[in-house]
């Protein structure tokens, strides 16, 4: 029973920035824990949710989605926000496969990661104001879950694209197909009760995601890294949004 807790402080250390107790819990495992981050991803829409609740009654939809957007992404660091960013100064700006794994390890941010980033945002916060009120709520929370399933397809087919590895080769190339699965049961158990039929949506589109960006990942540097997975999870949450507003 301590180990599967253990797996979970450890996936929520990883994938937000609430202080967690960290005595024992052991990175090595993390390929093992990554079962348990459509949990994490539970955990921050539950939270973006509660705080949409609260906050609309008083501000309107268009400030709460903006208020939403900003409590979430302090949450988890902007962390999935930086690997959105490093991604697109990399593809965009990187000619060849050193170009690109150079600039992603490269801390700054240049012009096409301004862009993406401000884009990411600005998107996310229109589609949460846009999104009918009867399911603005169902589809905050199923983005959130399902957009962190997605590292573990990715990381149960692509190798690490370097070496040394960053964050993303502790889960590249080691993730067990029953973790796969054990993922996308913990995925689909919520999403499927919040959005009732409509659940083939969001998961389609999520795996047409995952599939598409790890197929140009491969092709492009080689592998995945880090930074690559925290840009599909936000590439998957802003196509959830648009799956709820386009069938309004």
């Amino acid at each position: 029973m301590i180990e599967p807790l253990e797996d979970i402080a450890l996936a929520m250390q990883f994938m937000t920035r609430v202080p967690i107790w960290s005595r024992g819990l052991d990175p090595a495992r993390l390929n093992r824990a990554s079962a348990w981050f459509p949990l994490v991803g539970l955990f921050v829409g539950g939270l973006g949710a509660t705080c949409y609740t609260l906050v609309v009654p008083h501000l309107g939809r268009s400030v709460t989605a903006l208020v939403v957007v900003l409590v979430m992404s302090i949450v988890t660091g902007g962390l999935h926000e930086d690997g959105l960013a490093d991604c697109a100064d990399a593809f965009g700006g990187g000619w060849t496969r050193e170009d690109r794994l150079r600039i992603l390890k490269d801390s700054r941010i240049g012009s096409f990661g301004g862009i993406a980033l401000v884009l990411s945002l600005g998107v996310r916060i229109l589609l949460l104001a846009t999104l009918p009120a009867a399911t603005v709520l169902s589809y905050l929370v199923s983005a959130q879950v399902m957009a962190r399933w997605t590292p573990l397809p990715l990381g149960a087919i692509l190798q690490p694209a370097r070496v040394p590895e960053g964050e993303g080769g502790r889960i590249a190339g080691r993730i067990s197909w029953f973790t796969v699965a054990l993922g996308g049961v913990l995925a689909l158990a919520p999403v499927c009760y919040l959005l009732r039929l409509a659940a083939w949506q969001p998961v389609l589109v999520t795996l047409a995601v995952t599939l598409l960006s790890g197929t140009y990942y491969q092709r492009r540097i080689g592998g995945v890294t880090g930074d690559c997975m925290g840009a599909t999870i936000q590439l998957s949450e802003i196509a959830i949004y648009v799956c709820g507003a386009w069938m309004r």
